[in-house]
């Protein structure tokens, strides 16, 4: 029960690795805020209170905020991934990822943070990538931009907040077993061939599963992180090695 008595938000509870967060942080004592734009994903999860939560939408979150009242913890795992050079990228697939990636991660600190404040501390965790600016990875241009902005916004509000009980950290990953994974496949085609282009990638020859990243952040959400913060955490099975 490591988050025993600690009240948490996750954005994209809905599958993959927000929902196997969600789920995590559920078992470990927590009160879990499980959100998603579509809140029917979520009925799959247990020992949760969900939300629809659309992060794009500013109005949505203070409402949430106001109805969660001060929590310890924020889990912000709403993104999309590109696929493409920065002569693929369009101004209308830059704004979006600009969008969802960072300003939603933006916005819900700033709806969370007042309260955490008020309670004298509290744990924020953004969703980057080892595709930032921890590498640079083939055809993430804009998706490696965004992630590169998450670690910047990260390490921005760890600095500016670790003297008032608040740890802001970030998770990077490489490439993660998921529903969006599946997706990205999909759109390569599918079959061994799109498959290959990710798992060649890995040295570890697997790809990581949404529950290994999750146990990660439920270490950065507990008290045992508790000098842990403005850290870039990666998760990758040695791809930026």
């Amino acid at each position: 029960m490591r988050l025993k008595g600690k009240v948490c938000v996750v954005t994209a509870a809905g599958q993959g690795i927000g929902a196997a967060t969600a789920q995590a942080f559920a078992r470990e004592g927590a009160t879990v805020w499980a959100t998603d734009v579509d809140q029917s994903k979520l009925t799959a999860l247990t020992g949760v209170t969900p939300r629809k939560l659309d992060v794009l939408d500013k109005a949505a979150i203070d409402a949430l905020a106001n109805e969660a009242g001060p929590i310890d913890v924020l889990f912000n795992c709403a993104g999309f991934v590109h696929h493409g050079s920065v002569l693929d990228a369009t101004d209308e697939q830059w704004q979006f990822a600009l969008n969802l990636n960072v300003r939603s991660m933006f916005w819900t600190i700033q709806a969370f943070l007042p309260g955490m404040l008020e309670k004298g501390g509290g744990s924020i965790v953004n969703m980057s990538s080892a595709a930032s600016s921890v590498k640079g990875a083939a055809l993430r241009c804009i998706y490696g931009t965004t992630k590169a902005a998450v670690i910047g916004l990260t390490k921005s509000v760890a600095v500016d907040y670790v003297g008032k009980g608040i740890r802001c950290n970030a998770i990077c990953p490489g490439t993660v077993q998921t529903p969006s994974l599946d997706e990205r496949i999909a759109g390569l085609g599918g079959g061994s061939d799109a498959r290959r282009f990710f798992l060649q990638r890995q040295p570890t020859g697997r790809f990581g599963s949404a529950e290994e990243i999750a146990a990660l952040a439920v270490y950065l959400a507990s008290d045992e992180s508790s000098f842990t913060t403005g850290t870039v955490n990666v998760i990758d099975g040695g791809w930026s090695v």
